[in-house]
């Protein structure tokens, strides 16, 4: 990748990026920061890059800058999880319609938060992010059958906690 060509690629996948860190670490702020890391470390490891496609790479790059900043942060305080906190549709212009809409990403949120971080992974980057089979294993870095057994287990979770939800109403 030509460094030129980067200013391209952030504007193209900055977005994708920082949703699924928002996803990943619960907090805008912080996602801010990891997708800055992200961008930084991409550029920093351009010679690196086997000219493959970019998305996966942005999105492996992204997990360890995540899973670095979780194990700096194991060694610090830990912070309260907010999730989809401001992150509404701007195409929705009704505040009941915002409401509604915060409600649902809020339970949503209750219900992968419940799931085992691998299995978290796994619904964001193949349902959320549209990450082949593969492409999302690999940023893992897991194999391809484990990564499928963790998107059932996964997907098998959301059913049951969604499950739990509506018989609780």
């Amino acid at each position: 990748m030509k460094p030129s060509t980067l200013d391209e690629v952030y504007r193209k996948y900055m977005m994708d990026v920082y949703r699924y860190l928002r996803l990943l670490c619960h907090d805008d702020a912080t996602a801010e920061d990891l997708v800055q890391e992200t961008f930084y470390r991409a550029y920093i490891h351009l010679e690196n890059y086997k000219d493959e496609n970019v998305k996966p790479w942005l999105f492996r790059v992204a997990y360890n800058a995540f899973i670095d900043m979780l194990r700096k942060e194991s060694r610090s305080v830990v912070r309260d999880n907010t999730f989809f906190h401001g992150l509404a549709d701007s195409s929705a212009s009704r505040p009941e319609a915002l409401t509604l809409l915060k409600e649902t990403m809020e339970e949503v949120e209750e219900w992968i938060s419940a799931l085992p971080d691998l299995q978290q992974q796994a619904i964001l980057l193949f349902d959320m992010n549209q990450f082949s089979y593969q492409e999302a294993a690999n940023i893992m870095g897991v194999t391809l059958s484990h990564f499928k057994i963790l998107l059932f287990r996964a997907r098998q979770g959301l059913r049951r906690n969604r499950e739990r939800s509506d018989e609780v109403e």
